[in-house]
């Protein structure tokens, strides 16, 4: 029985520690890569299609991001679009913005409490005196390998028909059609376009991917170390 509690600890630790590589690809993909917007916006002729400067277009995608983290109150941004002085987004794209701040926000404190989770399971081996070393590494190798395979399957799934499963995606997390845009008046599904959303999730996915097999071989590595250790 005391085995079963700590292998449970350390899958619930391994699935918890997925869900945290997750969001943290997520965060990482659209905040720490230097460039990345830049370039999708050269990539796509966003300037010429909103009729900004590459400068410009950045200071408003800078406001946007830090408005998703929480950092900015409001959406009401003034730039120059056709050499004219006007608010970058409209109240129908500010609303579905405030509905996508809440879904990154709850992201991140989905992160939050399972990194809290991961912390309570490690606790718990300890105060059951398991064998962490040897526990810990194959319950992660166990959980980790479980859920990226039906991550991958998911992924494999969407990449058949990207546009159908993205439309899904917003019926799934938004109750209303503000994310219905017009790319006539409103912007911001002129500045990020399908394309864009696509190059995101891929790159997401290969973030996942390098620090998934990262642990992964980490793990092979502790259990062949373990068992040499204890022959």
């Amino acid at each position: 029985m005391k085995r079963i509690l700590q292998y449970t600890l350390g899958i619930t630790f391994s699935i918890c520690l997925m869900v945290v590589l997750l969001f943290t690809s997520i965060e990482a993909a659209v905040y720490w890569i230097p460039g990345f917007f830049e370039k999708e916006y050269a990539k796509y002729n966003v300037t010429q299609d909103v009729s900004m400067t590459m400068e410009d277009l950045l200071d408003v995608t800078d406001e946007m991001m830090a408005y998703l983290r929480g950092d900015r109150e409001d959406l009401h941004v003034e730039t120059t679009m056709g050499g004219v002085r006007r608010e970058f987004f409209n109240e129908r794209e500010i609303a579905h913005m405030e509905d996508v701040k809440e879904l990154f926000l709850g992201g991140l404190a989905i992160r939050r409490g399972c990194l809290i989770a991961m912390a309570v399971c490690l606790t718990g081996l300890f105060l059951l005196k398991a064998p962490v070393r040897k526990v810990l590494p194959r319950s992660v190798l166990a959980g980790t390998g479980a859920f990226f395979a039906a991550s991958a399957a998911v992924a494999g799934i969407i990449s058949t028909d990207f546009t159908r499963y993205f439309i899904l995606f917003h019926h799934m997390f938004f109750n209303n059609d503000l994310w219905i845009l017009d790319p006539a008046t409103d912007m911001l599904i002129n500045i990020v376009p399908e394309g864009f959303f696509r190059d995101t999730v891929f790159l997401i996915g290969a973030i996942y991917f390098f620090c998934v097999l990262l642990i992964l071989v980490l793990c092979l590595f502790l259990m062949r170390k373990y068992r040499k250790n204890h022959k």
